[in-house]
This record gives C-alpha cells, structure tokens and sequence, in this order.
C-alpha cells in the first residue's frame, strides 16, 4: 500500500464535509463585505517569496518546497497567499486603477517543517487581502469579519495585536533593540543571535522560553511609536472596545513574515496544543511597491484550515433531494429521465438494482433523502411515480409528467 508523504492528509468523508463547510462560510461571510474571488499558482518563482516573505524568516530560509524545474527556473511551492495575490494584483496592473480592490482565496499551502498537531506539510487557508485603504477602519473591520467567521462557525477565540510601526518609527526602536540584544547575545538562543545580524524585529517572536525570559525588559516598539501609528493603534483599540471584541496587546507580536507594517494581529485558542495561532494577519502597506507596484496600502489576513477544523461542529444535516428506486428491473430505466429532469433543480440519488420497499426506504435514510420516489409494476403500467415526503410522512401517488 503507497501511503501520503509525511506531513500530507487526504481530506476524505467527515474532514471533506467539514472542510466544504468551513470555506462556503467563509466565502459567505467575505462576500457580504465586498471581497471577490482570486486564485494564484500553486507554483511560483521563488524571488517572489523571498522578496516579500523575506530572506531572513524561517519560511524562506528553512521551510520552503524549492526547486530547480526542467527549464532551469527556481520555483517553489508557495508557502503562504498573500505574496502570489499582490504579484497577481500588479501583474493585472490593478494597482493603476483607482478603485479600491478585495480579494478572497483558499488553497493549498506548502512548508517542509516537522508535522504536528494542527500543523502539516501540505495544509490550507483562507484568506483576505484589501488593497487602496490607508484608513486603521479597514484594519478594524477586517478583524471584525475574522471574528464573525469564527463565530458563525462556533469556535471561541483571543485576539492579540500589536502594531509594528512604519518608516518613520521602526528604524531607530531597531537600533535600541539590537543594542539591548547585544549586551544579551551570549544567553539567546543561535536563531536569535542570526536575527540579531538580520531581522531583528523576528527575536521578539521567538519560541525559546529562555528567550522569552530575557526579553521581558526590552524596550517595547508599542512605546516608541510615531504620532500617527500611535494615534491609529489607540484608535483601533477604541474600536474593538466600542465593537465589544475583547483583545490583548502583545508587545512581541511581529508575525512571521517581514512585510508586514503598523497594525499586526493573532486570533488564538487554547483548545489545539502549542501551535495556538489559527489566524493572523495585518497591514502591509509597502509590499505591492516591493513587487514593483504604484505604492498601495493594504491589510489581509489567513486562517489555518486544519486548524481550526477540530474545534468546529458540522451543524446537523436536515433532509435534502430526492431517492430514486424502481423497485421491478423493467422499471430501472425509468428512473433516468426523472433523474435528469429533477437534477435541474435539487440533488437526485438513484438506486440502479431493483429492490423491495423496505430496501428502498433504508437507501433513502442513508443519503438523507426529503422524498422518496418509486416506481413499481402499477406505477410503471399507469405511468405514474409513488412519492413519499420523508419528513411530513405525506405520501401520494402522481403523473410522472407532473412530479
């Protein structure tokens, strides 16, 4: 027997439907704020990745899928949505277009790194990205429609957030920041000490609790930001206040990924082991130029399907369509432009063998089947179908033509 790749899960019966489930929720809710449908290649060119993503974060440096294709390309599978949507968006020059754009996805996502609980080598998102609104609102609202995701689908959340400031305020907390590692270097961990030299902002998200310990007293970039990003920070927490989401603020919130800038946010739950995160996000106002765009403010966030998919509840299925059976061979044949006909219009199971009442109602109590429909010898001599309505328990016979 050929078993899936470490880290791979075929999504099969119960995790299929709750995975259909999870996404047309999702879409739905997306879709009542103004977001359309965008699909990228699963295959991108690496530069893609390691311009955006960043050289220096464990995606790129650790965890991708690259390689070397036939045509001497060096491509990867993508690892996270949000960089193939912005190259999708400058690529489309809808960064030249006045109006604003929101776009949704879903998909596979690929990252060589140890599987664990909720985490796997081939895993899935969904995901948001709003292009052309500058305004800390769209930031609010964007985690608001996380919010009301998550609660349609049932699951309880925490909400952490953070903002990394912008150009004017970043650079010089950065250099406070890296003096204070340096005095420390000797106690962290070797990631951290390679951070200090490359991304030094990405120290703050480390793991390693020893680390963790010796950052308590850093200087907090939430205390050293600019008038604006201050001013839009407060905002935005008055927001949440006056919206009733309850929230925390984790001074060492970065995410993961360099391109983010000013609001950054993790909606966490204590129910799925260590790997806590089952959606984040937040602003990236520099990415579509980075990706040689027009200068574009923009704010997105994914959720991590698998996930969140054991802490949702499939909601309790209600009969739906229509069981066809005959219930003599010479009827069989009948069945078929019944079934075309009424496929226009709702789901349709047909039995192919002919079989006895008792068989027949039990194959439709096992699709879950509204109605019943059968054909037997007076039903096939009169031109006529039986039809039983199997949550009413009205039943009646009927004109083929008029059912």
């Amino acid at each position: 027997m050929i078993h899936p790749l470490r880290g791979m899960k075929d999504l099969t019966f119960e995790d299929g439907k709750l995975f259909v489930h999870i996404v047309t929720t999702a879409i739905k809710i997306a879709k009542r704020y103004g977001y359309s449908y965008i699909e990228t290649p699963i295959l991108e060119a690496t530069a893609l990745f390691k311009r955006s993503v960043g050289d220096s974060s464990d995606i790129v440096s650790k965890e991708m899928y690259r390689f070397e294709d036939k045509g001497g390309n060096d491509v990867c599978m993508r690892p996270e949505g949000t960089a193939g949507v912005v190259r999708a968006f400058v690529h489309a020059k809808l960064d030249r277009q006045p109006i604003k754009q929101k776009f949704y996805y879903y998909g596979p996502m690929f990252r060589y790194e140890r599987p664990q609980k909720g985490r796997l080598r081939e895993f899935h998102q969904f995901g948001c990205e709003s292009f052309g609104e500058a305004s800390v609102y769209e930031d609010f609202t964007i985690i608001t429609m996380i919010s009301q995701i998550f609660h349609e689908l049932g699951i309880g959340f925490n909400l952490q957030i953070n903002s990394l400031g912008c150009p004017t305020c970043m650079p010089p907390y950065k250099e406070t920041l890296v003096n204070f590692l340096i005095e420390i270097k000797n106690d962290l961990c070797e990631d951290c000490n390679r951070r200090i030299e490359t991304n030094p902002i990405r120290v703050l998200d480390c793991k390693n609790q020893i680390c963790q310990s010796l950052l308590v007293n850093s200087t907090k970039l939430i205390n050293n930001l600019c008038e604006g990003c201050d001013t839009d920070f407060k905002k935005l927490t008055k927001l949440l206040d006056n919206a009733g989401i309850t929230y925390k603020v984790d001074t060492n919130l970065v995410r993961g990924l360099d391109y983010y800038n000013k609001t950054a946010f993790e909606f966490v739950s204590n129910k799925i082991g260590s790997q806590s995160a089952i959606a984040g996000g937040g602003r990236y106002d520099k990415l579509v130029e980075f990706l040689d765009g027009k200068p574009t403010p923009a704010v997105g966030f994914a959720i991590g399907i698998e996930r969140i998919m054991e802490l949702v509840q499939m909601p309790e299925a209600s009969r739906e369509g229509i069981y066809l059976g005959a219930m003599t061979e010479d009827a069989v044949e009948k069945l078929f432009p019944i079934a075309t006909a009424k496929r226009k219009e709702t789901k349709v199971t047909v039995e192919y063998n002919a079989k006895g009442f008792k068989s027949h109602m039990k194959g439709a109590d096992k699709v879950n089947a509204r109605y019943v429909v059968l054909i037997g010898e007076d039903e096939l001599k009169s031109g006529r179908v039986w039809v039983k309505d199997l949550e009413s328990k009205e039943e009646k016979t009927v004109k083929v033509e008029v059912f």
